[in-house]
């Protein structure tokens, strides 16, 4: 599996350097073209999840003790895993859904449609089946009736927001927000972290850069493990946010897309970084609030998830009226989510389905090659 990703990376890479130098002055403009900020809004909590809130405090000490990531320091680390290079795979799959795929229409081809709607629907179920897992090491002493509650009010919330594309707009910049005051509390709830320590904690990220190419291939098992969780989400991501694009040139598209998420990922690491190098407590108030942010981005990712794939499907509010979609949604999902107790189910299953579709993609569009002069417009 390590080769058949790596190969993946390289080709999407490639592909992608390709069209900014091709096409750097192709505009892309989606369905339902937005601000910067409500596109970017919708992107960062579409493509996110709770564990970009939960998990650094518990991945910094492994970080700093396996030997595979001895070449820099854990915030560094941390910041690859989620953040810079991993955000081009949304800019490729981003750009194909606005300028390419209306012209082709490779998506609406029977068998690949198929394929894809098993792709959004499993990892949509899937998202809410790792909720329910990691659930306990979030909220410390939760009860299995309050955890399944929980979960099926995330996935109902979930379905609801999807039935108007305005409510999913609406949540993510309020949640992109939400997050933005959920740094500073916490910056302002550690000891001795002021402006000039934050600065000096972030510098640690430079490792990153300095090291990039380590960063493009997989690092270990774990990394390998984030790669197909990126991949997985790519196409469906690229296939939601696409109708956000507000007519942004294709390298203004590629750049936002690689700064402007990265800059609140690399100020969250941080301050997580100075509790865990000053060995900080959180104090109880300010995990419940990172808790309570964490399941919003959920509910962000699965209401985008949902309103994809019943669009594709043609599973409307306005075909079955709302109760109906909802409950009917609600059975799908949530039963999903139980279901995947009892399945050996990996996410990497879906990250090889997906490269596998973009093979037929790529193979698909070289017969088409006379449809796809990238001509600046």
């Amino acid at each position: 599996m390590t080769m058949i990703l790596s190969v993946a990376i390289i080709a999407t890479l490639l592909t992608s350097a390709f069209i900014v130098l091709k096409g750097r002055n192709i505009i892309c403009k989606g369905e339902m073209p937005s601000s910067l900020f409500t596109f970017i809004a919708i992107l960062f909590t579409s493509g996110l999840d709770v564990g970009l809130i939960m998990f650094p405090l518990s991945e910094f000490p492994t970080y700093s003790t396996e030997a595979a990531y001895q070449f820099t320091n854990p915030l560094a680390i941390e910041f690859g895993f989620w953040g810079g290079l991993v955000w081009g795979f949304y800019f490729l799959t981003t750009f194909y859904f606005c300028v390419i795929e209306p012209k082709v229409k490779l998506f609406e081809i029977p068998a690949v449609k198929v394929v894809n709607n098993i792709v959004v629907v499993a990892t949509c179920a899937f998202t809410g089946f790792l909720f329910l897992s990691y659930l306990p090491t979030y909220v410390e002493g939760i009860s299995d009736p309050a955890r399944f509650g929980l979960v099926a009010a995330v996935v109902m919330l979930a379905i609801m927001s999807s039935t108007d594309i305005r409510y999913i707009a609406v949540l993510s910049v309020a949640s992109t927000w939400l997050f933005l005051l959920l740094i500073a509390g916490v910056m302002f709830g550690a000891e001795g972290l002021g402006l000039p320590e934050l600065a000096s904690t972030m510098s640690n990220i430079g490792g990153y850069f300095t090291n990039l190419d380590r960063f493009v291939l997989p690092i270990s098992d774990y990394h390998e493990f984030y790669l197909f969780w990126w991949f997985s989400w790519s196409i469906m991501i690229g296939q939601f946010v696409a109708r956000f694009v507000g007519g942004l040139k294709t390298w203004q598209l590629c750049l936002a897309l690689l700064t402007i998420p990265s800059i609140p990922l690399a100020l969250w690491f941080s301050v997580l970084y100075y509790y865990h190098s000053n060995a900080l407590e959180v104090a109880e108030m300010m995990k419940l609030a990172m808790v309570t942010v964490g399941t919003i981005f959920v509910i962000n990712s699965l209401d985008s998830l949902v309103r994809l794939y019943t669009s594709n499907m043609n599973i409307t509010v306005e075909r079955f009226g709302k109760a109906k979609y909802i409950m009917g949604n609600f059975v799908v999902m949530y039963g999903l989510v139980l279901l995947y107790q009892f399945t050996p189910f990996a996410i990497e299953w879906v990250g090889l389905l997906v490269i596998g579709l973009y093979a037929v993609i790529y193979m698909l569009l070289l017969k088409r090659q006379g449809e796809l002069r990238l001509q600046p417009i």
